[in-house]
């Protein structure tokens, strides 16, 4: 079957056990289909197939139309973030534990990919969020996140975060921190702190406080369309996480900047996927129940 694509970016997570055979199989499954096939630099260096060009994720994005990345969400979420800008569409196979955005299953993975590389797929469009952090009026990082930017504190002690949306002033939140969260990322570290679930077509964030200090402090769904911006009011060795990626030592003043990106993460997913049966199936949802009347 001729694929509609050309040229195919692999990315594995190269410690997992039984890395290299899979990625050999995946690769082999991709030229028998007519596409050069080119290995992000660190996964060709730790798996020794160096028959194929290895490349630097950049590389990749401006000569690839296609990425195939076989690991788990972690290994997705770190190739995607600097893929999104060159609009690369990314295919998730599944080794990993969850597997919320990495959904092709390793059983069966050559008849699934020959089938979406044939153009038979669903393809799904992802936000993210954009953050600067700020001292005295300057930048001093920034960075793209596509699951959630977390405040908190490394001590064992609470932290005092001011939150504005779009310049209005919302509260002095007293927590442990404080999570910004895409919908995306719902279903992580956010999910885990009691916060709701959002389907990724809604367009909204969430903030969720982390074990705060007042009950009444709950979360909340914020419109996408504004900025988010967090000052830090007390300065406990508090540090701000881009889908940990640590920034730490933020002080007194210091102000987190967030908003939506103008880059998005594009996903291919195989055919007849959708994202409430993704949920059944990653949450355990009607484990021990009969099936409805007339489901498959």
């Amino acid at each position: 079957m001729t694929s509609r694509f050309r040229h195919a970016a692999l990315v594995g997570k190269y410690q997992a056990q039984g890395m290299r055979p899979l990625l050999e199989t995946i690769a082999q499954q991709l030229v028998r289909q007519g596409l050069t096939v080119s290995l992000e630099e660190a996964t060709a260096r730790n798996t020794g197939m160096d028959q194929y060009p290895a490349l630097d994720i950049d590389a990749l994005g401006r000569r690839c139309d296609i990425a195939i990345v076989v690991g788990g969400d972690g290994t997705m979420l770190g190739i995607a973030r600097e893929m999104a800008r060159h609009g690369v569409p990314m295919v998730g196979v599944n080794q990993g534990r969850l597997g919320f955005i990495t959904d092709v299953p390793v059983h069966g993975v050559e008849q699934t990919l020959e089938a979406m590389l044939a153009g038979d797929y669903e393809e799904e469009y992802r936000a993210m969020l954009e953050g600067r952090v700020l001292r005295d009026g300057q930048c001093i990082y920034e960075a793209l996140a596509m699951n959630d930017v977390v405040l908190r504190s490394g001590a064992a002690t609470m932290v005092e975060l001011r939150v504005e949306v779009d310049q209005q002033f919302v509260a002095n939140f007293r927590a442990d921190g404080l999570i910004l969260s895409s919908p995306t990322g719902s279903t992580a570290y956010s999910l885990s702190a009691g916060g709701p679930i959002l389907h990724p077509g809604v367009a909204g964030w969430l903030l969720v406080p982390i074990a705060p200090h007042m009950l009444s402090n709950r979360p909340i769904v914020l419109p996408d369309s504004g900025e988010v911006c967090i000052e830090i009011v007390s300065d406990r060795d508090t540090s701000a996480n881009f889908d940990m990626h640590a920034l730490t030592h933020l002080m007194h003043g210091d102000r987190i900047c967030v908003r939506r990106s103008d880059q998005r993460v594009r996903f291919l997913h195989p055919r007849g996927w959708n994202y409430y049966a993704t949920l059944r199936r990653k949450l355990h949802w009607n484990e021990g129940a009969p099936a409805p009347i007339g489901a498959a």
